[in-house]
């Protein structure tokens, strides 16, 4: 059955997605902010890759390390032939200190995620647990 043929499916597909994005929201935070609190600058990011390491182990998904030297890349197939989706995020922070005075401020002196490099992984790690989740369904 396709969306042609059955226009509720896309109805059904966005409920599910959306119930889905609501329920691990709080994760996506915490995680956000763990790695915030912790940035890594350039090619030493060996805490941030083991972090999405083991987010991608618990999903289920299929990943390699040491791509590029400390990059991770994980992978979801489709059950059927069509397109490929290629989705990165940068994992690095800057080498400037923090002044925000947030609680998940950053641990590092001199270091902070000042570009959004931290809410970019863990953006990827939502969008990883949504597609396994609607692949595991018969939509």
């Amino acid at each position: 059955m396709t969306a042609q043929s059955d226009p509720n499916i896309l109805n059904d597909l966005s409920s599910f997605v959306q119930e889905l994005t609501t329920n691990i929201e709080p994760h996506l935070i915490e995680l956000r902010r763990d790695i915030h609190a912790h940035p890594e600058t350039g090619f030493d990011v060996e805490r941030t890759a083991g972090v999405v390491a083991r987010e991608l182990e618990s999903l289920g998904i299929e990943h390699q390390t040491g791509v590029g030297r400390t990059g991770v890349v994980g992978l979801i197939k489709g059950g059927r032939p069509g397109p490929t989706l290629i989705i990165r995020a940068d994992m690095d922070a800057l080498p400037i200190e923090e002044q925000t005075g947030l609680a998940f401020a950053s641990l590092h002196t001199g270091k902070m995620h000042a570009c959004g490099h931290d809410l970019h992984t863990a953006t990827l790690i939502g969008i990883g647990k949504v597609l396994k989740e609607v692949l595991s369904q018969s939509f």
